[in-house]
């Protein structure tokens, strides 16, 4: 530190996922946000989205599949996911493990455990040290411990839409150098939405032990979760019913362990050896019902004689004789059973399909480092060089079965599957079944110098070199050629970075830098790229060209300091993708494939300041802006069968400089708390985004005819607040409340254009009648991902030992 800076706490936080090659945050060439365990412990926050989300600048959450433990978490453009077919670009880590999922990158925001976490940093850009789908960035949780959390905790909290959450944790030590961490949360709720309880259990325990040099520790965390995540609603049942769902059921169970064993060892005072060793195995099974496409364009239809005669053999009664209207006519109940029972086109007469999924993944890996200090003449070094291998299996299974639509919108099954046994109308078979095995290997190699060239002036230099190999084998249809999904892929790439900080003043400090990061395709990507057999995810897949991986070039610079009790930043960015790999809609509705997609890119300002006021330091405050412009840099002809601007064949043409998708422009935040008295604390925060376009809209060139075309094409901006107060009653014992969407405000997260099958009120569409029982004409819209309303939530908090 130089004599000339103001005194202040030196954050130190981990260059790397392992610790131990720690650096100051002040020495690193980004703007790096960082938050600790008073902010991870607030009871605000339901889960790790919500808690990123809320506080940290250039972050926004997509509430896609309507469940708080399944939101898409967006920074700068770049996102990570729960959900297949979602272009995946920020990798997450707890404790030095990559989270994100072998099969497709998904991140399950359910299996992290929010009260084991002790410190969250998230680095932007594409640092090649975090490895493979650090694209935007990277999320790096660390977890708690008994030294630095001794003691214990149980807190309770109730909520509206019967949410009922309980925390227990319990940390300790001794002289010999043990410690112990474990903590317990169990979720429940119905929901506020149609049909969408949610029940999460996590369990976390960590044993370690330490003395002058040495320490290891061993961590377990167990996770079981049923979500009922309903997506996405059409707008015109959106606005009749705010707590609608388009089709039902819509349920993923996740169970997950996982195992980690980390070590690190001081061989002298400048020179530090660790690493760490883990397994992890997740189990998911779906169980999701959809309506067919192939039905939409079915009409009211007369029932033959011999649909009625097989109705009346099997014991069906109440089936019209004849006179087919809309109103005797419930299609395609009685259609469907009919030709089930003849095997005569189900395929395309019902409307329903119930879609079942089931995987394991297998996870492990190990990884080692070396950090080191060092000096050459008047400059310092802070060296880092490590390894890592990391690999994966995927056993995904996939069925489909067809159905019916019921009048509350929920999918009947019929004893019908989509098992090639039947053709469609181009005569193909309709086979809907996928049994894939998938093999990930990565081995790694990576070093990172940090030079103090003078007090004031720090270089970065730092590079990763990876190399993958996936390996997908088909069990239905094995040995390779059409329709099958086996196919051997090999890909490797060194990724460098380089920066520098500079202490302009003892009040401000100038950084900047370049870096390159790479993602390499997954298998159910492989699995899923010719637009030939396109997929329904993560319903089925085809056996395809390989992907080229994606690459990711980010630069960035800025400005930060302090100013008197405010600390403040404001810097710029630029992030270009080549070879971005997007889920691209087929000509059926909810089909498609994976594609390279030529050249993205992502720019912005963000500006941010945060302080105390006044010597007591009894109001808090914090504010942060960012002006996002995120495009397509390269002409793409993609399908949009439900943009009003669609081509005879149903495409649109991207141009560069159309704006990406479900990105706003604009992101404000602002918070304030005040320590009204030294037990009773208030707190006020408020976010707000612009109007972002709608997926299916990427050429931005849709207008709705209020006929064929409804809603707006774009999620129209926003402004949520939150309240929340805690009261210490006694030294132990704490009581709280918070409530969320304070005004009630109604807004959408994320908007999606496509074909409905349903009418203003909920009902399927009975087409005019037609002779031979489909009709060309579809009905479009926008559908969106509804926010959550006014939500309270009153709890307690007991500690002791603490």
């Amino acid at each position: 530190m130089s004599a000339t800076t103001p005194a202040a706490a030196v954050v130190i936080i981990s260059a790397t996922p392992l610790p131990g090659a720690t650096v100051p945050r002040q020495h690193v060439p980004s703007n790096l946000q960082t938050m600790g365990s008073a902010l991870l412990d607030d009871t605000a926050y339901t889960n790790v989205p919500d808690l990123l989300n809320r506080r940290l600048g250039s972050v926004v959450i997509h509430d896609i599949q309507g469940n708080p433990f399944q939101s898409d978490v967006s920074y700068r453009g770049f996102t990570a996911s729960p959900l297949l077919g979602t272009p995946q670009g920020l990798s997450v880590y707890v404790d030095g493990v990559r989270l994100n999922q072998p099969f497709g990158d998904v991140v399950s925001w359910d299996l992290i455990p929010r009260a084991a976490i002790a410190s969250a940093t998230l680095i932007p850009g594409s640092n090649p040290l975090f490895g493979l789908n650090t694209l935007g960035g990277a999320l790096a949780l660390q977890t708690k411990d008994g030294r630095d959390h001794a003691g214990t905790a149980i807190q309770a909290q109730v909520g509206r839409y019967g949410r009922r959450t309980v925390e227990l944790e319990h940390g300790g030590h001794d002289a010999q150098g043990w410690h112990w961490f474990v903590t317990g949360t169990g979720f429940r709720e119905r929901g506020w939405r149609d049909d969408s309880p949610t029940r999460v259990g996590q369990l976390f325990g960590k044993l370690g032990w330490a003395d002058a040099a040495t320490e290891a520790a061993l961590t377990v965390a167990l996770a079981d979760a049923r979500l009922n995540g309903n997506g996405l609603q059409e707008q015109r049942m959106l606005q009749r019913d705010y707590r609608s769902v388009y089709t039902r059921p819509d349920q993923t169970s996740n169970r997950s362990i996982l195992l980690n064993l980390s070590a690190s060892h001081r061989l002298t005072d400048t020179l530090q050896l660790s690493g760490n060793a883990y397994y992890r195995r997740i189990r998911t099974s779906t169980y999701n019902g959809d309506l067919n496409d192939d039905a939409l364009d079915q009409s009211v239809y007369q029932p033959s004689a011999a649909e009625r005669a097989a109705l009346a053999a099997a014991g069906y009664t109440g089936f019209p004789a004849s006179g087919a209207t809309a109103a005797n006519t419930p299609f395609p109940y009685w259609r469907c059973i009919a030709n089930v029972l003849r095997q005569d086109e189900p395929a395309e007469k019902c409307n329903g399909l119930i879609n079942r999924t089931a995987s394991t993944q297998r996870q492990y890996g190990f990884s080692g480092q070396l950090a080191a200090q060092a000096r050459t003449g008047t400059w310092r070094h802070r060296l880092v060089a490590g390894g890592a291998y990391d690999a994966s299996r995927a056993d995904f299974q996939q069925t489909t079965q067809f159905g019916y639509v019921t009048p509350d919108r929920t999918i009947h099954p019929v004893d019908f599957y989509a098992d090639g046994t039947e053709t469609g109308d181009d005569g193909v078979p309709v086979d809907n079944r996928v049994d894939l095995a998938g093999r990930t290997r990565t081995w790694s190699l990576y070093a990172a110098d940090t030079i103090g060239v003078t007090e004031r002036l720090h270089v970065t230099l730092s590079g990763r070199y990876n190399r993958t190999a996936v390996h997908n084998r088909d069990r239905i249809t094995p040995g390779g050629g059409s329709g099958s999904l086996d196919g051997d892929h090999r890909y490797s790439r060194f990724n460098p970075a380089v920066g520098a900080t500079w202490q302009l003043s003892p009040y401000a400090t100038w950084y900047g830098g370049y870096s390159e990061g790479s993602r390499t395709p997954t298998a159910v990507e492989l699995g899923c790229a010719d637009p030939a057999n396109p997929c329904k995810l993560p319903n089925a897949m085809a056996g395809d060209p390989p992907l080229r991986q994606v690459v990711t070039r980010t630069w960035e610079t800025g400005l930060r300091g302090k100013a008197g009790q405010a600390d403040w930043h404001a810097g710029l960015f630029r992030a270009a993708n080549t070879d971005d790999i997007l889920f691209v809609a087929d000509d059926a509705a909810g089909f498609g494939y994976f594609r390279n997609f030529g050249k993205t890119r992502r720019q912005g300002l963000e500006l941010g300041v945060g302080g105390v006021i006044g010597d007591s330091g009894t109001l808090s405050y914090s504010a942060s802006y960012t002006w996002l412009d995120a495009r397509f840099r390269s002409g793409e002809l993609v399908n949009g069968a439900a943009n009003s601007s669609k081509d005879a064949n149903g495409n649109i043409a991207i141009r560069p400089g159309d704006r990406m998708p479900l990105v706003p422009s604009h992101i404000f935040k602002a918070g304030v708390d005040w320590q009204a008295t030294p037990a009773w604390k208030l707190g006020l925060a408020m976010q707000a985004v612009s109007r972002s376009t709608a997926r299916g809209n990427e050429n931005g060139q849709h207008q709705p005819d209020g006929k064929y075309f409804m809603g707006a094409g774009h999620a129209a901006g926003h402004a949520v607040f939150d309240l929340d107060t805690r009261y210490q009653v006694t030294p132990r014992l704490g009581v709280f409340a918070h409530v969320g969407n304070l005004f009630g405000k109604r807004y959408a997260t994320a908007a999606q254009l496509g074909a409905t099958g349903f009418t203003a009120n909920g009902n399927f569409i009975a087409r005019p009648y037609a002779a031979q029982g489909d009709n060309a004409t579809l009905t479009s819209s926008t559908f969106y991902g509804p926010g959550a309303p006014r939500m309270i939530r009153v709890g307690l908090r007991y500690e002791f030992g603490k």
